[in-house]
């Protein structure tokens, strides 16, 4: 578990606390997705502009790497019933007749087709229990349970789908976090355009800014746009309740950097180009797989790193984000890329002129 490489600090939660009205928080993405709004932030200066995000071009140079993260948000929330219990006594699969609905939240993909789960209510998802979807076009069954409650369960695809992936796609829904009220119709709106590997249980959302149109305009000016991979789960999400925040664990996420990516972004910034982390699953990525001497190894692997103020980045020179809840990892993320004064100084300023906070909100520039 990787939490920071310099000494604790000493902040709290309540550290990393701001207001935000409820009605700031964005309810549906803008369209064209490039109309949202772009506050710029530097790193190392007090000036604040306000822009729109197609505006980005003006602050990337041509020597720089953009780097992505090509995750692709898979449809996470299943909703069935407790087809089988398993009964201790007999040791054997008791049909349950039952109507009752139990909810899976895939978090994470162990192997083949095992994942962590989100139960509920829990007391329909025991050990050895059976759960089946859209009728038996999919079924789980419940290996085991594991820290904070989470099962570890085993799908089986049924009926006529071809694969796990297929009849989840066709049972699952998309797991907009909950401060996310409205429907989405268009579910590729929670996908970025560069999506490529399914494996996501939330979208990496500074990424959902950009257009096909735009990421051209970018490789024309000459700036390398290089996929990283990182599988978001929702425990980059979960909620800190220590008060002191260096006791927070952080739930681990499966990260990949191959060996083209690592090569052209080392050589972008051996040549003095920056790297510009497209969102904190980016950031995480490139700074797990960074030597202590800045250079970007390739790896494939879990990462559990937590960022807070205290640290110092590796590799990440220019961070493209969105504004993120109060109290949250993220949040501590940013400030330690900026400093907390500034950053809860920024979010104070883009309360007061009003901007869409949170997944499918507004984004900053810190550069």
């Amino acid at each position: 578990m990787i939490k920071n490489n310099l000494p604790e600090t000493d902040l709290t939660l309540k550290d990393f606390h701001y207001e935000l009205p409820e009605e700031l928080i964005a309810q549906t993405p803008v369209y064209p997705r490039d109309s949202s709004r772009l506050m710029v932030i530097e790193r190392e200066g007090n000036g604040i502009e306000h822009k729109v995000f197609s505006n980005i071009t003006d602050y990337i140079r041509p020597e720089d790497v953009l780097v992505i993260n090509d995750t692709r948000v898979i449809p996470a929330r299943v909703i069935g019933v407790r087809s089988h219990r398993f009964d201790k006594q007999s040791g054997e699969l008791v049909e349950t007749g039952s109507t009752s609905p139990v909810e899976l939240l895939l978090l994470k993909q162990r192997e083949n087709d095992t994942w962590e789960a989100l139960a509920g209510p829990g007391k329909r998802a025991k050990i050895g229990d059976r759960l089946s979807f859209g009728e038996g076009l999919l079924t789980a069954e419940v290996t085991d349970i594991i820290e904070g409650g989470c099962r570890v369960v085993k799908f089986t695809a049924g009926g006529d789908a071809t694969c796990v992936y297929d009849a989840l796609h066709r049972v699952g829904t998309m797991p907009l976090p909950p401060y996310i009220t409205e429907k989405l119709s268009d579910g590729e709106r929670y996908q970025t355009v560069y999506s490529r590997e399914e494996g996501s249980s939330a979208a990496p959302t500074a990424g959902l800014h950009f257009t096909n149109e735009l990421l051209d305009k970018i490789r024309a000016q000459g700036t390398a746009i290089v996929p990283v991979l990182l599988h978001v789960g929702l425990g980059t999400f979960r909620p800190v309740s220590e008060e002191n925040i260096k006791d927070h664990e952080m739930h681990s996420e499966y990260i990949c950097v191959t060996e083209e990516s690592a090569k052209i972004i080392n050589e972008r910034k051996a040549a003095g180009g920056r790297v510009i982390a497209v969102g904190t699953t980016s950031c995480r990525t490139l700074e797990s797989a960074a030597n202590d001497d800045g250079v970007l190894l390739p790896v494939s692997t879990d990462t559990g790193i937590f960022i807070y103020p205290g640290y110092k980045f590796k590799i990440v020179d220019a961070l493209i984000t969105n504004f993120h809840l109060p109290e949250s990892t993220l949040l501590m993320l940013v400030s330690a890329f900026a400093g907390r004064e500034k950053m809860l100084g920024a979010y104070n300023e883009a309360v007061s002129e009003k901007y869409r906070f949170f997944s499918f909100g507004d984004a900053m520039i810190i550069h």
